[in-house]
């Protein structure tokens, strides 16, 4: 550099010390003049990669459940089961090398959008559904081993609760369990799902998560405030179909992954009927009703699966055909009750589970067998009103059945 400016002419020096600033150049000996160019331009190239190359990015810790888009890249859902504004962009590379799969909880630092982005970004992986990423020996769902569900589903209902209790009478819960709600339009099943929904909470350490598809915006703000301790997926009337399916499809693997992990998860789904709607077929329907099991032998968890099906909606009952054989306890919920107000608006005929003879102890199944026994005689709103005594007359379910032996 300095051989080079000594060839210079002057005029040349003088040119270039001006565009660099040089404080009296003219007074400068030649020798002086490149020195004070060599220096200047030295500090003014480093300047120029300064520009060139960024500084070291901010970035957040975030925490979120990754939705994976079919062109493979993915989204850190922040808010829940629901895209927003703020999620972020996980790359297709970071999904592949990861091993991540659709509904795991990823946490890692994110940085800010570039040019041209909309969305921050995850730096890398740091934790996968809590622990350390784990690249082998993953369990898979549709890989291990379902077995009769045999362990009951603890509820713990307020003893108030008419309708959830009436259900635990007749109809033994279990974990692993699909269970099919057969309902009309304003038959009460919104109430019985979060009366449900509440009862497992309050009982131990199960997850619940449930699942709204073509349901009005006011209605899933209920339910936020009514369980705010659950994972809700909403996908409101003003949704697409197709998002509506996509929301769904997340509220299942989310609920898979915490399987894999060894939890209990219930997911209350409302409704399947809707769901037929919004994919224009059952095929969604069928894997996830389908994928309630209990896969506890297999040193995971359980999927309980609580599902509505509607009379007289839209898919002309193909949801319900679907799935009809294959549920292992059924609700059935009476309109004609409900629209009179009558508590509970329950069909005993209707309310049944398989294998009820491994849930209850041999005095229960008896003295639950009884009363079904002496609801079937009576006429609907008879059946209810006894039913309705009896629950109101009593602290627990456990105290009515002991009054029947």
């Amino acid at each position: 550099m300095a051989a080079k400016l000594a060839d210079l002419h002057l005029a040349d020096l003088h040119a270039r010390a001006a565009e660099l600033g040089v404080p009296g150049f003219r007074r400068l000996r030649r020798e002086d003049l490149v020195r004070e160019i060599e220096a200047r331009g030295g500090a003014e190239r480093q300047r120029g990669r300064e520009r060139l190359e960024p500084a070291e990015e901010e970035t957040a810790d975030v925490a979120g459940v990754l939705e994976i888009m079919p062109q493979r890249f993915g989204f850190l859902r922040l808010r829940g089961l629901e895209a927003g504004p703020d999620d972020v962009y996980v790359s297709a590379s970071q999904i592949r090398r990861c091993e991540l799969r659709a509904g795991d909880e990823v946490a890692g630092p994110a940085r800010a959008p570039r040019r041209g982005e909309r969305h921050r970004a995850l730096v890398h992986v740091n934790r996968v559904n809590g622990a350390e990423p784990l690249l082998a020996d993953r369990p898979r769902f549709d890989e291990l081993t379902p077995v009769l569900a045999k362990r009951r589903l603890a509820l713990d209902p307020d003893p108030s609760d008419v309708l959830t209790r009436a259900v635990d009478l007749l109809v033994p819960l279990a974990l692993g369990q699909r269970v099919l709600v057969r309902a009309a339009p304003r038959s009460g099943r919104t109430t019985l799902l979060r009366g449900l929904a509440r009862a497992i909470s309050r009982a131990g350490d199960v997850g619940v998560i449930l699942v709204l598809i073509d349901e009005r915006p006011e209605e899933a703000t209920a339910w936020r405030e009514a369980l705010p301790e659950a994972e809700i997926a909403s996908a409101t009337a003003e949704l697409a179909p197709i998002d509506q399916v996509r929301v769904a499809q997340l509220a299942l693997e989310r609920a898979r992954r915490r399987v894999e992990g060894g939890a209990d998860v219930v997911l209350l789904v409302d409704s399947l009927s809707r769901l037929a709607v919004a994919a224009d077929g059952v095929s969604e329907v069928k894997r996830l009703f389908g994928s309630g099991r209990d896969l506890a032998e297999e040193g995971a968890g359980s999927l309980t699966v609580i599902a509505t099906v509607l009379e007289g909606a839209e898919d002309d009952g193909a949801g319900e055909r679907a799935v009809i054989t294959t549920e292992s306890a059924r609700i059935g919920l009476d309109a004609t009750l409900a629209a009179a107000g009558v508590v509970p608006a329950l069909d005993p005929g209707e309310c049944l589970a398989s294998n009820e003879e491994e849930l209850r102890a041999p005095e229960e199944l008896a003295a639950a067998r009884g009363l079904r026994w002496l609801l079937a005689d009576l006429e609907p709103i008879d059946a209810a009103t006894l039913l309705r005594e009896r629950i109101e007359a009593s602290a627990s379910n456990a105290e009515l059945l002991a009054s029947l032996g």
